[in-house]
């Protein structure tokens, strides 16, 4: 039998040492180590070939629809005041340009609010150009057409009132005139805000909130000019205009949202918290500033990366860039309440109105 030390003894080179690799050290915070190929975005990982890993983001109310265009629509009444208070005169014998412009000018730049505001929001400075050009010129058109017509119906409210002996502004009736038509001020509002984004279903809801809100403020416009005391009427003006833009962008955006059928919950990434109503038969996703949804600081989405298109009660992605749903690669799928969308680091819920 052979003995064991007869055996070769081993021998390790240099170069053998070279060879040997050792782990890396886990990181701190109990975080499995990155893959390679992976992609990093802050809170979000995303594996070269795979879906990204998406922490829920808590959303801001600066995204909330009924906030924003509650703002814009605050500030551009204020402007629109602004520009002609300084001309407004409030005796009675004479009357100066600024009493002839002052509401026309309101709705001009309430409507110019409305037009510009989620354009501002979404971070789009082309799309709020474009828009804003557009909404300013059919406010100019919509603010002394309808000026018009909230007179015609200012008038005859007045002349029924009045035969049913109301004689003073500080009764319900003459506030609730007042109401009426200013409401029609919101409708304009609503129209253009609808126009400038090319969609029906928004002018429709823009509409019905515009005469919500506009409606509310001109009942209270009366009370509020009470309350800051008669000897300052300008600021009973300017505070009464403003709740004017105030109400009407609130209110078209909880009309928006009260009433949407199929949108678009924005999970994760920028625009956290925000919504997009899927108002359009097609809706285009991407990092193009034409497009309906524009992803932005992201250079992995393409200009056109994909689009929603409603077909009926359904809904489909088509996809031209790396699309996942529900953790799945997509091209073309029907989608379901509740999956989620992932676009680079953007990640969607997709939603709809139950239908009974």
């Amino acid at each position: 039998m052979a003995s064991t030390d007869d055996k070769p003894a081993m021998k390790i080179t240099l170069e053998d040492l070279a060879k040997v690799e050792l782990p890396s050290p886990a990181p701190a915070g109990n975080m499995a180590p990155l893959a390679a190929g992976t992609k990093q975005y802050g809170n979000i990982a995303a594996p070269a070939d795979g879906p990204a890993i998406v922490a829920e983001e808590k959303g801001s109310i600066f995204l909330q629809g009924w906030f924003y265009l509650g703002v814009a629509g605050l500030v551009g009444a204020l402007v629109g005041w602004g520009i002609c208070e300084p001309f407004f005169v409030d005796a009675h014998t004479e009357m100066h340009w600024g009493n002839f412009l002052i509401l026309p000018f309101v709705i001009t730049f309430t409507c110019l609010g409305l037009g510009v505001a989620e354009s501002i929001v979404e971070r789009s400075g082309k799309k709020a150009l474009l828009r804003g050009l557009l909404s300013l010129a059919l406010g100019i058109v919509f603010g002394f057409i309808f000026d018009r017509f909230a007179n015609m119906f200012y008038a005859i409210g007045l002349a029924i009132i009045s035969a049913l002996g109301v004689q003073t502004n500080r009764n319900p009736a003459f506030w609730m005139v007042r109401g009426i038509a200013w409401a029609i001020f919101g409708a304009a509002a609503g129209v253009v805000y609808g126009l400038v984004d090319r969609s029906f279903g928004k002018t429709k809801y823009g509409v019905m909130g515009g005469l919500i809100g506009a409606g509310l403020g001109g009942a209270l416009f009366d009370p509020i000019s009470f309350l800051t005391g008669s000897g300052r009427a300008s600021v009973s003006r300017g505070v009464g205009f403003a709740l004017l833009g105030l109400a009407t962008g609130v209110a078209i955006g909880i009309v928006e949202s009260a009433l949407k059928d199929r949108w678009l919950y924005v999970a994760s990434g920028p625009l956290a918290g925000k919504q997009f109503i899927l108002y359009k038969p097609i809706t285009t996703i991407g990092s193009s500033q034409s497009s309906d949804i524009y992803l932005f600081k992201d250079t992995s989405i393409l200009p056109q990366h994909g689009a929603i298109e409603l077909r009926g009660a359904q809904t489909f992605l088509r996809s031209d860039g790396p699309i996942f749903v529900s953790g799945a690669p997509a091209r073309n799928r029907a989608l379901q309440s509740g999956d989620l969308i992932q676009i680079g680091r953007y990640a969607f819920h997709f939603r709809e109105r139950q239908r009974k």
